[in-house]
């Protein structure tokens, strides 16, 4: 199941820079692994905002949610979840 994500990241302005930076390269590499192999299909920023939209093929509801709330930023999230489905309309043969 193809799902569209919104990440928006607010981070307690009290939290020591080196620990936002940890933070940050941890969630990077783990993004990264969950790209390579292929259940974060897609990652795209928000221009001028610390938000991302994102597209993940996973097997069910439950597999987005344990992905998303491993993340190392997810106590810091704002998150909206829209099912996606393909439009019959599209000419693109690897659109699930």
């Amino acid at each position: 199941m193809l799902f569209h994500v919104r990440m928006d990241v607010t981070l307690p302005p009290s939290m020591p820079e080196a620990d936002a930076a940890e933070l940050k390269k941890v969630e990077k590499a783990q993004s990264q692994a969950l790209q390579a192999q292929g259940k974060w299909r897609h990652l795209w920023r928000i221009a001028g905002q610390y938000s991302n939209i994102s597209v993940f093929d996973v097997e069910n509801v439950d597999e987005l949610h344990t992905l998303i709330s491993s993340l190392p930023l997810f106590p810091y999230m704002k998150i909206e979840v829209m099912p996606l489905c393909r439009h019959p309309s599209s000419i693109r043969d690897d659109d699930r």
